[in-house]
């Protein structure tokens, strides 16, 4: 099982521009490539699954037990050869003191070789102390090659090449120059998502061209096939990493035998915030996935219930508005109480006005609250919330366990009416004040949070029997 572990010294050092260009390339050369991403991301995904031409998967310690990730990854590389993993912040940075759910552990658990990328402006004989560090922070790990990121030019890259060569024995990969263009355009939450971008396979196709002249392939290729096979620890017994290994025959016979739900899902420029595992998990759970656009199409299709994952509608909040017809048939949707579930982007779309940069737009009008955007971060990490009474859907949890999910948004509602009624109780993060989040109206919940189906959440399952449970056409 080939896979390679992509990693930096920190943030903001290439990582993902790069992973792009060796995905595409790898591709070019006869590999199939399965691409995952480290931790709680949405926007790199869609850019790693443009590159590879398959969904990107998330890998992330806060949502999933170790035997989990390792069932996943194994389970998804099945009918893939060559596993390409992007991490992210740096290889060794954590949210606690021993690294437990760091980059570093992570490939450790996998069993993959790690590709090191560094930026080195300003930097020459500087970066032989940094490696050398690096190797002796964790001899376990094996740090396979280093790609040297923003070059110079090229006597900056060959006095690079001579330092890492003589005070190492780490081989340098690539010497990828400071080349004008080469990368994709940021706003406020990162990376542009290509479902927005323009020109997304010719900006790939650039990174390609650029990463086969500067990258040796051949080596990463040998790499990768060094990595050795993932060896799952144990979490506590009957913990569902079981149904991912074998999860498509005993989920889809007990599927089989409860009604369709035709499911609509909000995917346009504006929302596309969705895990694909999770789509799958849906599919798998009896649900027919109808895509439309909130933008586009002038009403929501006739369907059973109604996902609206996040996005950025504060970026497309005009032609949102203008579409008159499509906010009107939803709310007709949720007043006649169709189950719905909206997270963050979907929530701030339900709302009366979404307020941003002095302009105003008009919304569903479902929540009674208007959204404002705000420029600093106003949720922003993982979250543990505990489902309330008011929860709507079925086979609730322990009430001692938590559910551990994640928020990222810089929006905020307005005034929250203190007779909503919450879904949440936030026991660390922020979701809609600080206390509470899920708001609940009919069969409507929208929460700023975002839920994986993993570790033992089961939400696909639990809201599909929520529609179910009121009956459909």
């Amino acid at each position: 099982m080939a896979h390679i572990y992509l990693s930096a010294t920190h943030k903001s050092s290439g990582k993902t521009t790069l992973s792009m260009g060796l995905i595409r390339e790898l591709g070019r050369r006869g590999r199939q490539v399965q691409p995952f991403k480290k931790g709680p991301d949405y926007i790199d995904p869609l850019w790693l699954s443009a590159s590879a031409g398959r969904d990107c998967l998330n890998l992330d310690y806060h949502t999933t037990p170790r035997s989990e990730i390792c069932a996943a990854f194994t389970h998804a590389l099945c009918n893939h050869e060559f596993g390409f993993i992007e991490g992210n912040v740096g290889l060794f940075d954590s949210i606690d003191l021993q690294g437990t759910n760091s980059n570093a552990e992570l490939a450790k658990l996998l069993g993959a070789p790690v590709l090191l990328v560094i930026n080195v402006q300003g930097m020459t004989r500087g970066i032989a102390p940094v490696l050398l560090g690096y190797q002796s922070f964790d001899p376990d790990l094996r740090i396979a090659g280093v790609i040297l990121n923003k070059v110079g030019g090229g006597r900056h890259g060959s006095r690079l090449r001579q330092v890492v060569e003589h005070y190492t024995d780490i081989p340098v990969v690539g010497l990828v120059p400071r080349l004008a263009g080469l990368g994709i355009e940021e706003r406020h939450l990162g990376l542009i998502p290509s479902n927005e971008a323009r020109g997304v396979d010719t900006t790939i196709e650039h990174i390609r061209s650029v990463i086969a002249e500067h990258v040796d392939m051949a080596q990463v290729e040998a790499i990768g096939n060094e990595a050795h096979y993932p060896s799952p620890e144990q979490d506590t017994p009957g913990s569902w990493p079981h149904r991912i290994v074998e999860p498509d025959q005993q989920t889809t016979q007990k599927a089989s035998a409860d009604p369709v739900v035709r499911l609509a899902v909000a995917r346009d420029e504006a929302f596309g915030f969705y895990y694909p595992d999770d789509l799958a998990a849906l599919e798998r759970a009896g649900a027919q996935l109808v895509p439309f656009s909130p933008i586009h199409d002038p009403e929501l299709p006739p369907v059973d219930a109604l996902l609206i994952g996040g996005g950025f509608p504060e970026c497309h909040m005009r032609e949102l508005e203008e579409n008159a017809g499509m906010r009107a048939s939803i709310a007709d949707f949720i007043r006649r109480g169709g189950v719905t579930y909206a997270e963050c982007g979907g929530l701030m779309y339900l709302a009366n006005q979404l307020h941003w940069h002095g302009r105003s737009s008009h919304m569903c009008g479902i929540i009674d609250s208007d959204v404002a955007m705000h420029d600093q971060p106003q949720g922003r990490g993982y979250v543990r919330l505990q489902e309330t009474d008011d929860f709507p859907w079925p086979g609730r949890p322990s009430a001692a366990e938590d559910l551990c999910a994640h928020e990222f948004h810089h929006s905020a509602l307005v005034d929250p009416d203190p007779r909503w009624v919450y879904a949440y109780r936030v026991r660390r993060g922020v979701g809609i004040d600080g206390k509470h989040d899920g708001i609940v109206q009919q069969n409507l919940l929208a929460s700023y949070s975002h839920l994986r189906d993993v570790g033992g959440t089961g939400w696909t399952r639990r809201f599909l029997s929520r529609v179910r449970a009121l009956g459909h056409d």
